[in-house]
């Protein structure tokens, strides 16, 4: 007797659900992994900006850094607003070191506005943690 068949099977059904079901595991760690790295690597651009615009006020005031970062935005010469300094929220505990910039892990900038000191105009990331390649922030 010849059977006509007309669909799947629960098996075969079953096992596309469950391909299907690890493809996109798969797919939603990646994804979630690219958009920190877009984070980090908008904060990094951010940083660049903001170190561009304390060297460029630096060449303008014949080697005088700003007292603050808040002088850069005085009538938008250098920048019309402080970038955000938004650290992405991925922090490895055990990996806290401060390093070359006295940061608190407050979030946001640190600059050096202490003409005495050896890094004067320095900024940087005001955090402690490390990022995705176990770079530490305060370190950019």
């Amino acid at each position: 007797m010849k059977m006509n068949r007309l669909g799947f099977t629960l098996v075969e059904l079953m096992v596309v659900v469950l391909i299907i079901g690890i493809l996109s595991g798969i797919g939603a760690v990646k994804y979630a992994s690219l958009l920190r790295k877009a984070e980090e690597g908008g904060l990094q651009g951010n940083l660049g900006s903001l170190r561009s615009a304390v060297s460029i006020y630096y060449a303008d005031t014949d080697g005088r850094y700003p007292r603050t970062l808040a002088a850069l935005t005085a009538s938008s010469k250098y920048l019309k607003a402080i970038p955000p300094g938004k650290v992405p929220p991925y922090h490895l505990a055990s990996a806290q070191v401060a390093l070359a910039v006295a940061a608190d892990d407050a979030g946001g900038w640190v600059y050096n506005d202490d003409a005495s000191h050896l890094r004067f105009g320095s900024s940087g990331v005001n955090c402690l943690h490390t990022d995705t390649k176990g770079s530490v922030w305060s370190s950019y």
